[in-house]
């Protein structure tokens, strides 16, 4: 699907400077690049949390399922929460099988740690039907196993809605996993974008070479 272009400025300091993008349906495309790079405001803009700057920017008309950096849990066990989003009990409880979430099935949600809240919330999101599919570091508070199973997930909802996913990713390594094309932020900007392979090991752009080498790629 195409992405108009995209600005967004915040107190007169520019945060996002984009250019036409594409994001094929059925694929995992990640978005990569140092703090303060613009990947979150990117997910913001597109899930319409913000608005760009420009007044006559329109966005694709297609069904929208975000998770933003930091998971949210209503207050209702963990079943209820997953449920929010979809009656399928089959479903809910392939899903929480998958996530480990079985034995805190009836804990109050409220309760649960960072890790447990995350994969509660993709478990939540993921009962949906979306065309695009936006999730803003979605793994960050998980551990090894839990992120490999979610990284499973992503890839299998994909695969079966053809949605496409925009993956904002700190892990170098979970890009290469999950995504089929990569875009690279610096300063708000698209400095790189390309065939995940082609730029994680063969970057043209010295910023790329730089922010790569830094995270030992």
């Amino acid at each position: 699907m195409k992405i108009l272009p995209l600005k967004k400025t915040y107190a007169g300091k520019k945060v996002l400077d984009l250019p036409e993008i594409e994001l094929p349906e059925g694929q995992i495309t990640a978005v990569i690049g140092a703090n303060g790079s613009g990947k979150s405001t990117l997910a913001k803009l597109l899930a319409g949390i913000e608005r760009p700057d420009q007044k006559n920017w329109k966005a694709p008309e297609v069904s929208v399922g975000y998770m933003p950096q930091k998971s949210y849990a209503f207050r209702m066990s963990t079943a209820r929460n997953i449920a929010m989003n979809g009656a399928d009990l089959e479903r809910i409880g392939r899903l929480m099988k998958a996530l480990q979430l079985e034995p805190l099935a009836k804990q109050r949600a409220k309760k649960l740690s960072g890790g447990e809240t995350a994969r509660m919330a993709l478990a939540r999101l993921l009962m949906g039907s979306y065309e695009l599919l936006i999730l803003d570091e979605t793994t960050a508070a998980m551990d090894m196993e839990s992120t490999l199973a979610a990284e499973k997930l992503v890839q299998d909802y994909c695969q079966e809605t053809g949605c496409a996913v925009l993956l904002i990713t700190h892990s170098i390594q979970q890009a290469r996993r999950l995504a089929e094309h990569v875009l690279f932020l610096h300063g708000g900007e698209l400095v790189e974008e390309g065939r995940t392979e082609q730029l994680l090991t063969a970057p043209i752009r010295d910023e790329t070479k730089q922010f790569l080498e830094f995270y030992g790629v």
